[in-house]
């Protein structure tokens, strides 16, 4: 195990990547209970996502651990399934059968472009304001579901949104986890958010405000409900799945996958030492298994999975190798076991995780050169749209639409790579076909 994870040229040791791969798992085991609580939102049903959420989980780790060998933890990505739920089923209409078809061709198309190392050529020709920028508006899209899951943000007939009652109970439970995580973080204690979730629901039950658990640890709730879906869904209704609207779906998907990994990855390799010059040292095979495990997380029936941002909460632990990311896979596989937890794990519990991961995701707003009007106007654009219509696909799409257009006002159109004037054309049609 030792030879195959490299111990001697990472200059690592079992000890430090089992405590790697532990905090990794407490970094980043909310999405156990947060993933089935915004899926459910789209009529899935919320056990099978508990055990859709860890298998994933479990399978995405150990292709990173083997394929990669990164000490990277992966799961389903926050963002994508809000998008997925609020946007795409509830939002477009879209069933959430066939809202799992358009992330298995996402999948199958992230796979085929990273075999190919098209990956490059199309994440150069973004640029780097709109991709920040996407991620800032995921964020407050994110931070917004966790305010009305909440109750602290409610809908107002003349202004839209208002301040909801915070003297309700279960309002006033979220603030609390909300303060309580805020400190967890401050304090730098690793699993946070997930700590975080533990107090409030010990606070809850103690004032009545959740239901007492008949059990702690119980039997595996079947994935039967999800399993394979996606799968039969392309044979069962064939004129779902081949519209534009899905054709939006899997370009949002892959946009965001695309951003996120990169992202992600090129931190956690950093972190890590696993940098030579600009480049991470076995890139395309991280690449690999991240894609890979998108395909895997249709199949199993649930949305994108990718790279976890808190998998640098192990390498700061001392995780260097995929040995950390296996034990984080076998962690996943013992939370399975804790399924009676979900009746716990309330919305008001899981909000503040929303809110929290909303605060991380908006973290690079400066980066942004908001000081040139032509990138500063698309990325406001796209940051903002997400969460006024309620949907990350919309903001994307403006986004794409207005950069071109900002670029050709100011004489710079020529610079454009080919692949921003289709994606301008494909979202032009888009509006034009929800008008």
């Amino acid at each position: 195990m030792a030879r195959f994870f490299h111990f001697a040229e990472e200059g690592t040791n079992y000890r430090r990547e089992i405590l790697g791969g532990v905090t990794t798992f407490l970094a980043m085991a909310y999405i156990m209970f947060v993933n089935p609580n915004i899926l459910a939102a789209a009529g899935m049903d919320k056990g099978a996502l508990f055990t859709a959420t860890a298998l994933a989980s479990i399978v995405g780790c150990l292709l990173m651990a083997f394929i990669a060998r990164y000490p990277v933890g992966i799961a389903p990505s926050m963002g994508l399934n809000a998008f997925f739920a609020y946007s795409v089923v509830l939002g477009m209409g879209v069933p959430w059968q066939t809202a799992l078809v358009g992330v298995l061709f996402s999948g199958v198309i992230f796979v085929f472009i990273t075999v190919l190392r098209l990956r490059e050529m199309i994440l150069d020709a973004i640029p780097s304001d709109l991709k920040l920028a996407s991620a800032c508006g995921i964020g407050l899209f994110i931070a917004l579901i966790g305010f009305e899951d909440s109750g602290i943000v409610v809908d107002n007939k003349a202004t839209l949104v208002t301040l909801g009652d915070l003297t309700a109970p279960a309002t006033l439970l979220t603030v609390f986890g909300l303060a309580a995580s805020i400190v967890f973080m401050l304090r730098r204690v690793p699993g946070a958010i997930f700590f975080g979730m533990v107090l409030t629901s010990i606070v809850g039950m103690l004032f009545g405000v959740i239901g007492v658990p008949s059990s702690v640890v119980g039997s595996i709730p079947s994935v039967a409900p999800v399993f394979g879906v996606a799968l039969k869904q392309i044979f069962v209704d064939p004129g779902q799945v081949f519209t534009l609207n899905l054709l939006v779906v899997v370009l949002t998907f892959l946009f965001v996958e695309f951003f996120d990994t990169a992202g992600t990855l090129m931190a956690v390799a950093t972190k890590a030492g696993l940098m030579e010059g600009n480049r991470m040292r076995r890139a395309s095979q991280a690449l690999l298994a991240d894609s890979t495990s998108v395909v895997a997380s249709a199949v199993i029936g649930t949305s994108p999975t990718t790279s976890y941002i808190e998998s640098t909460a192990g390498v700061a632990s001392g995780a260097r190798t995929g040995l950390a990311s296996a034990v984080t896979a076998g962690l996943f596989v013992l939370a399975l076991f804790f399924s009676p937890l979900l009746a716990v794990v309330t919305s008001s519990v899981t909000a503040p995780a929303l809110i929290i991961v909303g605060v991380l995701m908006v973290s690079s707003l400066g980066e942004i050169q908001w000081q040139r009007l032509e990138m500063a106007v698309p990325a406001f654009l796209t940051m903002v749209s997400m969460p006024l219509t309620y949907s990350i696909a919309n903001g994307i799409a403006i986004g794409l639409v207005a950069y071109p257009l900002t670029m050709v006002a100011t004489g710079r159109g020529r610079e454009l790579h080919p692949i921003l004037y289709v994606l301008f054309v494909i979202f032009v049609l888009y509006f034009a076909f929800l008008a």
